[in-house]
């Protein structure tokens, strides 16, 4: 495969491709093309997740120095979440260069969103193994920091869990209890499904690659529901 086009997009001309393709050789293509002797790209999201918390903390750190660590926290949470990290995927066309089994490469929902965000992420990490870490800082910073004045005007980074708690108190008079409902995928990579209920009706519903992401966006679901923004 050729990944050019890719390097293109994303502005970076690798030594080595190997190291490229292995960042989107996801675990299920090796599984089912054992003998093509690639590796899959864990080791890599796993580097590049470390790499691109650090540069958003630095970024965040240095560029809003009147905030607090509680709202920094936010910010940075809602640019390093799978929906940000798939955002950037796609408009850099990693679709196009996913290497995956005949199954995952059908489902274009959900699942594929993730597949999109951890790709990132190992695209990041092989950046970093490849080049050095001011390059991988330069291309998280020219493809993911313009994203935070569309989340600063749209209020996504705003603690939505906090919100929720202080709507459903204020206008029910309860507290919001939060319950997972579904966990999957291996140690290493778990994904959550969390159900967020006030009294006995489930008000919102959220998923996440921790049971704290999920939460969040189960009280992000259930603002949006009952218009409470």
């Amino acid at each position: 495969m050729d990944f050019s086009k890719f390097e293109e997009n994303a502005g970076v001309k690798f030594r080595d491709a190997n190291i490229l393709r292995q960042a989107f050789t996801h675990r299920s293509y090796i599984n089912e093309n054992r003998g093509s002797g690639l590796e899959h790209n864990e080791r890599l999201e796993f580097l590049g997740d470390a790499v691109l918390e650090l540069v958003i903390t630095d970024y965040l750190y240095n560029r809003l120095k009147d905030s607090a660590e509680g709202e920094m926290t936010s910010l940075r949470s809602a640019l390093v979440n799978a929906d940000t990290c798939a955002k950037v995927a796609t408009t850099l066309g990693a679709n196009d260069f996913l290497l995956l089994s005949k199954g995952e490469s059908k489902d274009t929902g959900r699942a594929r969103q993730y597949i999109l965000a951890n790709t990132l992420e190992a695209v990041i990490g092989a950046i970093y193994v490849d080049q050095n870490y001011e390059v991988a800082k330069n291309f998280i910073l020219t493809h993911m920091v313009p994203l935070m004045e569309d989340i600063l005007k749209s209020g996504t980074w705003i603690d939505a869990k906090s919100l929720f708690q202080e709507r459903a108190q204020e206008i029910i008079g309860h507290t919001p209890v939060y319950k997972t409902i579904k966990e999957s995928g291996p140690d290493h990579d778990r994904h959550f499904t969390v159900s967020v209920s006030v009294g006995n009706e489930v008000y919102g519903q959220g998923d996440g690659k921790s049971k704290q992401d999920a939460e969040q966006e189960a009280a992000k679901d259930a603002l949006e529901k009952k218009g409470w923004k």
